[in-house]
């Protein structure tokens, strides 16, 4: 039986930056291309070599590897999975609620950092990875619940993210004054309306 090289000794193994980083190589690559849902652990530890038990050694979940591909600090699931328990006609105000003291945290500045650094160059392997997030991970958490009528679910969502990504330019890439020291709760009781009407009001020839 064949040892891995990775698991010769217990503590931390030789090599265990490269392997890090072949993993992380792999993942970019294939969620850029085929999206979240498409990928498995499996494959991502092929392309990097490793056994799909490495993986989940150095990063945990699926969302959590895909987390890392991207640079945010923290796990999508930990933002959406609430949302799960959220009634649909609360999900508006709830939303912005969960995020934008997120983003104003010590937590959310590698987020910006990481959007600002998209926004500013042509990788489109970056730009891949952000659309398989709002496709895979929030249109497949969120869509699926306020798909009325039916097929309108996906484009629901993509107006959402339209508002919530013109508010990360306005309050902390452009930083434009006085909507970047506002509080957060006037932030939300502003917007939470108009979320609420793309997931749930009547919008028209949606599909």
């Amino acid at each position: 039986m064949t040892t891995n090289p990775d698991r010769k000794r217990p503590g931390r193994p030789p090599g265990a930056s490269d392997t890090r980083d072949r993993i992380l190589s792999s993942a970019r690559d294939l969620f850029a291309r085929n999206g979240i849902d498409n990928t498995s652990i499996r494959a991502i530890a092929s392309g990097a070599g490793v056994d799909p038990a490495l993986v989940h050694h150095y990063f945990g979940t699926k969302t959590q590897l895909f987390a890392a591909a991207i640079q945010i600090p923290i796990d999508p699931m930990t933002i959406i999975g609430p949302l799960r328990e959220v009634p649909v006609d609360q999900i508006g105000r709830v939303l912005p609620s969960l995020l934008l003291p997120l983003w104003d945290s010590e937590l959310g500045k590698g987020f910006i950092a990481t959007l600002r650094s998209i926004l500013a160059g042509s990788n489109v392997a970056d730009v891949s990875l952000f659309r398989a997030f709002l496709q895979d991970v929030i249109t497949a958490e969120v869509g699926s619940r306020v798909d009325d009528p039916p097929g309108s679910g996906r484009i629901r969502v993509q107006f959402v993210a339209s508002q919530l990504v013109g508010i990360v330019m306005a309050r902390y890439i452009l930083q434009l004054e006085p909507f970047k020291s506002l509080p957060v709760q006037q932030v939300v009781d502003t917007v939470a309306p108009n979320l609420q009407r793309y997931l749930t009001g009547e919008l028209p020839d949606l599909v």
